[in-house]
């Protein structure tokens, strides 16, 4: 337990560096690039006087390291600004949109493992039978189609032509959300025990959520269907194969557990893959979150908000990346072993 302890306290810093690198980084290409965002926020109309009174205001006319350092000091109260685009605190606007794509990321990673694994397992098991081309030709589109592509698609076809899911938004129109206590709408209508709208909820991410996993779950069928077909020759298996153990049990049992360790070890990247995916998923479906806000505060040159935005993103990246790297550990012992955990 200690080891594991030290190892997590290590993965930590080395990640709380990584972030105070991107923090620098970002806020460093957010000043440079062309464009004054005081003008930007206040309009061509304003005046002179208006727009250098805002820059003052933002330390605009100050070195660049200066500006960090207001910026850095800031952030450690819990103070990420005022945003240009909206009007409202940083931090507002963070509490209003992030639990959408959070909403929508959790539904899209349940899709992509549970679908990715079934394909996967099932495309091992019929090896070289038509099963497991289908599930081939499906991980084949799944890793050529981008994921914009496949938004618009579903959407003409699921959305408008067939009128089976609804393509914008969280809720019908008019229907109230359930009483927050997550801000996740599924969630929430669970506790609340309002199962009409957990289904009207649920309805409206699942195009935009399989449009985020579909690319994670074709990558991590293919995977495990790889780490399985290899592990069928190993000796363990060819022995429980000679004590006439039955094949469901082999797969399930003794092949699976050893064949998922390369699946879960690119789950925590797969994951930052899908979030990115939300900056224009969410953008096609008119789906309120905070990957859209991000967007549109790119496009406004909205430094206060660009900035926090991104470093949301690494942070989930790396708390991702670590809580694989420990389910990679647990289950198999022998990078347990190299690590000394």
């Amino acid at each position: 337990m200690p080891h594991l302890l030290i190892y997590i306290l290590r993965r930590l810093g080395l990640g709380i560096l990584s972030l105070i690198g991107l923090s620098m980084l970002i806020f460093v290409i957010s000043r440079v690039i062309p464009g004054d965002p005081a003008r930007l926020a206040l309009g061509q109309i304003a005046t002179k006087e208006a727009v250098e009174n805002l820059r003052q205001e933002m330390h605009l006319d100050e070195p660049i390291y200066k500006q960090y350092y207001y910026w850095i000091k800031a952030v450690l109260k819990g103070d990420f600004g005022k945003s240009l685009f909206t009007g409202r605190p940083v931090i507002v606007d963070i509490r209003k949109t992030f639990p959408a794509t959070l909403e929508l990321t959790m539904w899209a990673v349940i899709f992509s493992v549970i679908i990715g694994q079934l394909l996967g397992i099932t495309a091992a098991r019929y090896h070289g039978k038509w099963l497991d081309n289908i599930a081939r030709i499906i991980a084949y589109i799944g890793i050529i189609t981008p994921n914009f592509v496949l938004a618009i698609v579903l959407l003409l076809i699921f959305g408008m032509k067939l009128d089976l899911l609804p393509g914008v938004g969280r809720l019908t129109p008019g229907t109230a959300p359930p009483a927050s206590i997550t801000g996740i709408y599924t969630i929430d209508a669970l506790f609340r025990l309002r199962f009409d709208l957990f289904w009207d909820a649920l309805k409206h991410v699942a195009l935009p959520a399989i449009s985020m996993g579909w690319v994670s779950l074709a990558q991590e069928s293919r995977i495990t269907r790889a780490n399985m077909i290899s592990n069928m020759t190993t000796d363990y298996i060819s022995s429980d194969k000679s004590f006439g153990f039955p094949t469901r049990v082999i797969f399930l049992k003794y092949l699976l557990k050893p064949s998922l360790v390369p699946t879960i070890s690119i789950m925590g990247p797969d994951l930052a893959v899908i979030m990115v995916h939300a900056f224009l998923v969410e953008q096609i479906y008119n789906f309120p979150g905070f990957a859209r806000y991000g967007l549109q505060t790119i496009i406004s040159k909205d430094l206060n908000a660009v900035v926090v935005v991104i470093i949301i993103f690494g942070i989930i990246f790396v708390i991702a990346n670590i809580i694989s790297d420990l389910v990679v550990s647990i289950l198999d012992p022998r990078i347990r072993f190299r690590r000394g955990l």
